[in-house]
């Protein structure tokens, strides 16, 4: 039997919460999540969780928020002041927002926090600083060509 390895695409159905058993994603009512091992296209504790189950295997990881979303960085956060946002934006907590730094870079913030005056913005992924757990199965192993399987 095939063992996930580095390189390898792969199948797999995944449950993610914080540690205080908080639901944050689903795979199970979708199609399983598909990724090649080792192109950084998913979080790096997630995609090495992966590495050496065969297809069936299950397992529960905690990955740590360094190896998840990063740390959540202070500098990402902005209070700005509600004259400078457009005049018909109605900022509600937790809705997320597209800003234009300049013309070829758009940016998705989170509203933390609204006063009379201020709107704080936030640019950190909604799960940065926070550890996570996975529960994952692996579906399947795609076959490549033969001179990899």
């Amino acid at each position: 039997m095939a063992t996930a390895k580095q390189g390898d695409t792969v199948k797999i159905h995944y449950t993610g919460k914080l540690e205080d058993g908080t639901m944050f994603d689903t795979s199970a009512s979708r199609e399983p999540l598909e990724f090649t091992i080792g192109k950084s296209k998913i979080i790096a504790g997630f995609e090495q969780a992966v590495i050496g189950m065969n297809p069936g295997d299950s397992k529960t990881v905690s990955i740590t928020a360094e190896h998840a979303y990063g740390a959540h960085r202070p500098d990402m956060v902005v209070s700005v002041d509600r004259k400078e946002l457009p005049p018909d934006l109605k900022p509600v907590l937790g809705q997320q927002l597209q800003v234009s730094q300049d013309e070829n870079n758009v940016i998705v913030v989170s509203v933390t926090a609204i006063t009379d005056t201020h709107v704080t913005l936030d640019a950190n992924h909604p799960l940065a600083g926070k550890n996570l757990v996975f529960d994952i199965k692996l579906v399947d192993i795609v076959p490549g060509c033969s001179c990899c399987h």
